[in-house]
């Protein structure tokens, strides 16, 4: 049987920058806050607070003072700055520059919002990290949807400035901005304009491009192992891409997930994840999968 691991899988670049920071860090000190878990993957955090990653919530980083605290790829709303400024709070700043282009995008807009009495509607995932960086930018007044049913918080009476979270799948993202196309139509018994409705793919294209080459890599295999963090939302997308392409395709978070019986009478096997899923948890699923064979 032939295993084989999926070479564009792993780390974005955004992951691989805010774990190379930390690391620097922790090489030098041996410790180091991290507001909220560094990366969706309880396997690799783990690692990491091995070296002296301490993982806390915005509660605790209240309550802290004078010390250095680690911004992960996510981003952070404004006041995630004012509370390190006012506690003098050295911030090692690792958000990934796609989010905080978004951000600023989503900033911008607000103000044009505010003025043409308009509303910001975000595709995405409710309490999110990244989403609650974008909700800042509105100072809390976005409107966050996930499906259809969530449309019916929107105004379509009014304009519309829809953006999305960076690791939602491009086709959801069209869909939604269909719906919302025809929403407003109906409601406003007009055609929609350019200016009553700005739609903002703002999806990071490294993520949407391993939609193809995942459903090629899938298609290429018996049995596909698919390695994520379970808190992953980039993860449960690409799961599904793959589960789509290939029925036989399971999803793991470690070892003790993993079933041997999914491999009899199989010849090759394909391993992938998520862009929060490290390259060294893929290799050790190989080697057991190899090992049990």
């Amino acid at each position: 049987m032939k295993v084989t691991i999926d070479p564009q899988s792993g780390f974005c670049f955004g992951v691989v920058y805010a774990i190379e920071m930390a690391e620097e860090e922790l090489g030098r000190s041996g410790s180091l806050y991290c507001l909220g878990d560094i990366v969706h993957n309880n396997m690799e955090v783990e690692r990491l607070r091995s070296k002296g990653l301490q993982i806390i919530d915005h509660a605790q980083l209240k309550s802290l003072f004078n010390c250095k605290v680690l911004i992960r790829a996510h981003g952070e709303p404004p006041e995630t700055y004012e509370t390190a400024l006012a506690n003098n709070i050295e911030l090692i700043d690792a958000s990934c520059p796609v989010v905080l282009k978004l951000q600023n995008r989503v900033r911008n807009s607000y103000d044009e919002v505010l003025e043409r009495g308009g509303q910001v509607v975000i595709y995405g995932e409710v309490g999110h990290a990244e989403v609650n960086g974008l909700l800042g930018q509105t100072q809390g007044s976005a409107i966050i949807v996930r499906n259809e049913q969530d449309l019916n918080l929107v105004n379509f009476t009014k304009p519309v400035y829809f953006f999305s979270q960076t690791t939602k799948s491009t086709a959801g993202f069209q869909l939604m901005k269909s719906w919302i196309e025809e929403k407003s139509r109906a409601a406003a018994e007009l055609e929609v304009r350019d200016e009553y409705l700005v739609a903002n793919d703002t999806i990071c294209r490294q993520v949407s491009n391993r939609v193809p080459q995942l459903t090629k890599f899938a298609n290429a295999h018996d049995v596909i192992v698919f390695v994520s963090g379970k808190k992953s939302s980039n993860g449960k997308a690409l799961f599904d891409v793959c589960k789509s392409a290939n029925q036989r395709t399971y999803f793991v978070s470690d070892l003790d997930e993993i079933d041997q019986d999914w491999f009899q009478y199989v010849s090759s096997v394909g391993i992938c994840g998520a862009t929060s899923t490290p390259m060294w948890l893929m290799e050790k699923v190989a080697r057991f999968i190899m090992e049990g064979v």
